[in-house]
């Protein structure tokens, strides 16, 4: 057993959200504009999207009602748009 193994990334608690980090995220952060995506499985590459600022991706549980999807969150708004406008679940 490798004594460095990496420990699983924390869990986050929101108001809205209890979420858990993509390990592919480049910036750990929830960033202001947020979009929830009530397909727990689809793929998202964020990358793909040519975004201008930063941004992460969850798996997320939306608290009001239980229901698991992804959250991801954008630092620029027009980021947050270009996202709603060209997003399609598989």
């Amino acid at each position: 057993m490798n004594a460095r193994t990496p420990m699983a990334e924390k869990t986050i608690t929101t108001d809205t959200y209890k979420l858990f980090p993509s390990p592919r995220n480049r910036h750990r952060e929830i960033f202001e504009h947020e979009v929830f995506v009530p397909h727990p499985y689809a793929l998202i590459d964020l990358p793909s999207f040519h975004l201008q600022g930063k941004y992460s991706l969850f798996a997320a549980c939306r608290l009001a009602d239980m229901k698991m999807g992804q959250l991801v969150t954008f630092e620029l708004a027009a980021d947050e748009a270009k996202f709603k406008a060209r997003f399609v679940p598989d």
